[in-house]
């Protein structure tokens, strides 16, 4: 519950369901979780680039940006790894029910904090995207050498070195990017998307 006293929920004049019609799409987060390196972010990016071009109202929440601001007192303890999901859970609902397919790009290590956010959420607003590789793919794609740095102790509560990943159990979709590139992992992605009719074909 909020720590705030006196406050109330308002809800917009404009509905959800007018958004929808006027936009001609429904809004979803799609939620990119693997490990570091496992191309979530390209992923997303190469998403965002062809649903931008077919009119589609849609924004990418990256790791690395959103704790440039929002989540800047954040470390990488399991404490904070939780707050900074829940937060950027908050900004996903809103962006949701603004009608925004919004993907979010984030390692997300925590299946509980995966799954407190699919709760924050009407069902079906919730899209969990697995982006899997093998690990030796993943450190060969390093190129800030975080791995490295994991390996020779230099970095604590690295995912998949010394601090554990959870792989979903009940994804929506799983890419393999360590067997297919960018673009057909990017095709499936909007093939799920039309084929559950969050867009038009």
């Amino acid at each position: 519950m909020p720590k705030s006293e006196n406050i109330k929920w308002h809800a917009g004049d404009v509905t959800r369901e007018q958004r929808e019609a006027s936009y001609g799409h429904r809004g979803a987060t799609l939620w990119f979780t693997g490990l570091s390196g496992s191309g979530k972010s390209t992923v997303a990016r190469k998403v965002e680039q062809q649903l931008a071009q077919r009119g589609v109202h849609v924004y990418t929440l990256d790791g690395d940006n959103v704790r440039y601001g929002l989540c800047k007192d954040l470390g990488f303890s399991p404490e904070d790894r939780t707050e900074n999901i829940r937060r950027i859970g908050e900004v996903c609902k809103l962006f949701t029910d603004a009608v925004t397919l919004t993907l979010a790009a984030f390692v997300s290590p925590y299946r509980a904090d995966r799954d407190a956010v699919r709760a924050l959420m009407p069902a079906g607003d919730f899209l969990e995207v697995h982006v899997a590789a093998d690990l030796s793919v993943c450190e060969s794609r390093d190129t800030k050498g975080l791995y490295a740095k994991a390996r020779a102790g230099e970095l604590r509560d690295f995912t998949g070195v010394n601090a554990p990943y959870e792989a979903p159990e009940h994804a929506e979709l799983t890419l393999r990017t360590d067997l297919e590139d960018v673009d057909a992992s990017a095709a499936r992605v909007l093939g799920y998307l039309e084929e559950h009719g969050y867009i038009p074909r």
